[in-house]
């Protein structure tokens, strides 16, 4: 392949090896550098100055700075797999290396040192990341709203089992903790323990008048004010989530409304993530 047919393939991204292989000599390539056509991220791992940096170009030029035998993991490997919109801002690229691979990082990459299984190593890209389940696990442990991220990555077909396979295959490795709390956490539907969280903080905040379960005709309200006519209706995570579900929930709510009631929905992630906030919007509900 050509030097410029391998920038144009690679988001203007190129190593000194792909470019000797190019025919490009380390002297051509030196005065690229100095001409300003190229500038090297890396060591050894160059950018054209004829194209736009992308997300994908960051992604391959740390793939191409550790080598064939690295996996990235992670955001960017998130991003990769289509999981994560954007790499977020300002955060360095994380890439797995072998344990006994003694090298340091340059700016903008972050390594780990662990032997993953060859089962969450998969392409993608044009480069090597973790598998989607493992991806999805690390990323969300990662991420402020992990919860909220995995529940879209569930919602948009990646099964629960294979993120458990990929939980199991990596425990007791670094994050995994953190990411088995998310797992428990999606793997229940999460209403009731949800439901149960919400009347604790209503009850520090010294919130009272409350009935959890009140039957409304053939439904019941999961948290009733009946004195107020407020109903607090609390939803699992979106992926538990089906058709049938969704028009028994909205037919409750259109009944209540019809009915005279004021209908707050809170989700699991509302509840867990943003107590204060949750609390505040029933608070103002009665108040009014």
């Amino acid at each position: 392949m050509r030097y410029q047919d391998v920038l144009r393939h690679q988001d203007g991204v190129i190593s000194r090896e792909q470019a000797r292989r190019c025919g490009t000599s380390a002297f051509v390539l030196r005065g690229r550098v100095a001409r300003g056509e190229l500038t090297e991220i890396h060591p050894g791992v160059f950018r054209s100055s004829a194209h736009r940096p992308t997300d994908g170009a960051t992604l391959l030029a740390a793939a191409l700075w550790a080598g064939p035998d690295a996996t990235l993991h992670g955001p960017g490997a998130a991003v990769a797999l289509g999981q994560l919109p954007a790499l977020p801002r300002g955060a360095p690229v994380d890439v797995t290396v072998g344990r006994r691979v003694r090298r340091t990082a340059p700016p903008g990459i972050r390594l780990r040192r662990r032997d993953l299984p060859a089962a969450d190593r998969v392409g993608a890209r044009g480069i090597t990341v973790t598998s989607p389940g493992l991806t999805a696990l690390e990323t969300a442990a990662a991420l402020p709203d992990g919860a909220a991220f995995l529940d879209r990555v569930l919602q948009r077909g990646l099964s629960l089992a294979e993120v458990t396979r990929a939980h199991h295959r990596n425990l007791g490795a670094r994050g995994m903790a953190r990411a088995g709390d998310l797992l428990v956490e999606a793997a229940d539907r999460a209403d009731s323990r949800a439901e149960r969280r919400l009347i604790g903080h209503l009850r520090r905040a010294g919130v009272d008048g409350f009935v959890r379960g009140l039957g409304f005709r053939r439904w019941e309200i999961d948290i009733a004010f009946p004195a107020r006519r407020l109903a607090v209706e609390v939803d699992g995570w979106a992926f538990h989530s089906d058709p049938a579900r969704f028009r028994a929930d909205r037919a409750k709510q259109n009944a209540l409304v019809m009915a005279g009631w004021t209908v707050l929905r809170f989700t699991w992630h509302d509840i867990r993530d943003r107590p204060d906030a949750t609390v505040a919007r029933i608070v103002g509900a009665l108040r009014r």
